[in-house]
């Protein structure tokens, strides 16, 4: 069941994601990826809300936590997962760790960019 629940908030939060950014991106007259950043903030700011709801009033089953952290915010962005995770790790007092953290995700992620754009340019050239 859970399954079932990830894949529809995923895909309603991927739909979303597309919808809102590409508004905003128009709006903005494009240039700048203030579409993307929007986004990701507004997961952020979703996530701290639900997270905070979820901590002290208990109401999310884990079949709601599936379909609403897992999926639809998995869809929507998966930057304000990241974002919660660093979060915790830094309140629970892992400073050194939510840094570490902070940092394998930045660096790694951008590896990951030249990594495969690094790729295609050899296969395309």
């Amino acid at each position: 069941m859970n399954i079932l629940l990830i894949a529809v908030g995923g895909g309603l939060g991927a739909v979303s994601r597309y919808l809102v950014s590409g508004w905003v991106q128009a709006a903005s007259g494009g240039g700048w990826p203030l579409g993307t950043l929007v986004v990701n903030v507004l997961g952020c700011f979703v996530i701290g809300i639900l997270s905070q709801v979820a901590e002290t009033t208990g109401i999310f089953t884990p079949a709601t936590r599936a379909l609403f952290f897992t999926g639809f915010l998995g869809g929507f962005t998966t930057f304000s997962t990241f974002s919660s995770e660093a979060y915790n790790l830094a309140a629970d007092g892992a400073a050194l760790s939510a840094t570490l953290y902070v940092a394998l995700h930045i660096v790694l992620g951008l590896a990951a960019v030249w990594l495969g754009r690094t790729a295609a340019w050899l296969i395309v050239r």
